[in-house]
This record gives C-alpha cells, structure tokens and sequence, in this order.
C-alpha cells in the first residue's frame, strides 16, 4: 500500500513537473513572441517617426503637398515627392479629372451658350475620347476636327485636357513638366495653375503660366497673373518672358515656387523671376496658399486668332511626366 502510495506520488509529482515545464515553455515563446511584436511595433514607430520629420513636405487634406517651412530657400536640396508618368492605358483618375465645357464645376456653359464662350475652353470635351488617347508611355492631349456636329456636340472643333483639382495639389516647390508641343494656326496648348481653395475673396487669386504656345512659334511664354495684374494693370515687376523651345522633340517646362519669387525655366534656362514685393499684399502676391495644375490642348481664342488651315489638325500635346519636389 505504501509502495503504491509512493509510486502514486512519483507519477503524479512527474506530472506537476510535465505541466509545470509545458508551462513554462509556452510563456518562454509566448514572452518571445510578446518581445518581437513589441520590437516591430517600436521599430515601426521610429522609422515612421523619422520618416515624418525628415519628409519635406507635410500633406493636407490627404493630398495637397505644403513644403516645410525650413525647407523654404535656395539652400535646401529638392526632393522628389510626386510624379505622374503616364504609363497607363488609362487616366488615374484618383490624380485627375478630364475637363469639360459643360459639365466641370469651375468652367461649365450651357450647351446653347458655347459660341458665347471666347475663351480657352470654347471647344474642349471630357466626353470624346479622341481628344485624350494614351500609348502606354504618354496621354496625348489632342485638337480634332468635329466629324459629327449634327448628331453630337454641336462645336466644329474639340480638345482635350485634364485637371488635378481637389486630387493633386502644392504649395511651395519646384514643378517640371516633360512636354512634346505640336504646331497648327489657331492651337493654344498650356500648362498652367490657379487657387486650390481661392482663400481671397474679391480679388484675384492668381495664376502661374508653365507654358503656353502659340500657332507655329518656336517659343512659349511663362507667365504670372494676379489681381495687381489683371484688374490694376500694372507692368512692374514685369510679369511674363519667352523661351525657345524645340518644336520636333520634348522640352521641360519648370516652375520653382518660393515664398518671395516664382522663377520660371525651359530646359533648365531661366526665362524670368517674378518676384513678391514688399508692402503690396496679396493683390500681387496670392501665392502663398495651394495650387492645382491643368494641362490642355486649346484651340482658337483671341490670342491665337483663328484656325486657318483645318488641314493641320488633329494636333498633339504629349506629355512624357510631371515631377514635383520640394
């Protein structure tokens, strides 16, 4: 009785001791699990930590990049923060929005009214797809003779563009665009930016002219307008210079944005600064709030005049990339 008693007690203390070291061993890899995960979790934090604070822009409203404020000179080295290649067969429409003469927010007519319209957007569409086509490396935003105006859109001509508003914006930066740019009389392709928010009531909010180009010059304009420009029609500092281009092959087109000046380039060649002058508010200077970028091909307008030669459409732009750094 005693011997059984006392083998009772062996197997049930070797027992306890199986469970104990099951036990223990299972807190062992539990403690090493709980150990690695915290390890990831800090290790996460400090490398999100740091990319945060040595990021050179801080984004707002999930996509408009503002460049840090110490970052706001010449001294600091550009980064590269955003680029569209364009190598999609298709537009990203999460970036941006084609325009439409009767139908997009900030530029719609009423279809019986086009002929009223003189202005950039008289003929483009975000309905035709001839008018924006893609190759796999580039859109081409494009101008067409209209084959069907009695059935369709009743405009003789259409054209093509797009808009980042309220999908891509900046504020602060340097902003180049890689550009084929075709010749016709009567074509108007640009590259431009105007307010994202439009934070000053009553007044103009500004706009920043990368590129436009007319009929078959071999040059293209880079131009800054304002409410001290467009309503005041004052000339000093003076607010727009050309540049020569290449009209067979791509050029770049640039913009670097400071807090003080906006200086403008192609092909890296400077063509003119403007700058913020003191004391003049932001009847001159608008620019300090959120810009958004249009791209189009236009045709006609009181600056290009007429299409003369309906021979030479359809007519590309082809845009390569667009690069923002800051």
């Amino acid at each position: 009785m005693c011997v059984q008693l006392e083998r009772s007690a062996v197997n049930n203390a070797a027992i306890f001791d199986s469970e104990v070291v099951i036990i223990v061993i299972y807190f062992m890899f539990s403690t090493k699990k709980i150990i690695i995960w915290l390890f990831f979790i800090i290790l996460f934090v400090v490398i999100s930590s740091y990319t945060i604070n040595f990021l050179p822009y801080k984004k707002i409203d999930g996509y408009i990049y503002v460049q840090k404020e110490a970052r706001r000179n010449t001294a600091a080295q550009w980064q590269l923060v955003w680029e569209e290649q364009f190598n999609n067969k298709l537009l990203d429409t999460l970036r941006w929005t084609r325009i439409d003469l009767f139908t997009s927010p900030k530029f719609n007519v009423p279809k019986e009214k086009w002929r009223e319209n003189e202005s950039w957007s008289r003929y483009i569409t975000g309905t035709n797809d001839e008018v924006v086509q893609h190759d796999g490396a580039n859109i081409h935003l494009r101008g067409i003779v209209n084959s069907d105006t009695l059935n369709g859109d009743p405009r003789p001509y259409l054209t093509g563009g797009i808009t980042s508003h309220k999908k891509f914006a900046f504020q602060y930066g340097r902003i180049e665009i890689r550009a084929k740019i075709g010749s016709a009389f009567g074509a108007w392709p640009a590259i431009w930016m105007l307010s994202e928010k439009e934070i000053y009531p009553n007044q103009q909010n500004g706009e920043m002219d990368i590129m436009e180009k007319l009929n078959h010059d071999s040059f293209a304009y880079q131009t800054t307008h304002n409410h001290y420009t467009i309503t005041l029609k004052q000339e000093i500092p003076k607010k727009f210079n050309t540049g020569k281009i290449d009209t067979s092959g791509y050029n770049i087109f640039s913009l670097s944005w400071y807090p003080d000046k906006l200086v403008y380039a192609i092909n890296g060649i400077e063509t003119i600064t403007y700058p913020k002058l003191p004391g003049a508010g932001t009847y001159q200077w608008p620019f300090d709030q959120p810009f958004y970028l249009i791209i189009d091909q236009q045709l006609e307008g009181s600056w290009p005049g007429k299409i003369t030669n309906p021979k030479e459409l359809p007519i590309d732009m082809v845009v390569d990339w667009v690069r923002l750094y800051q």
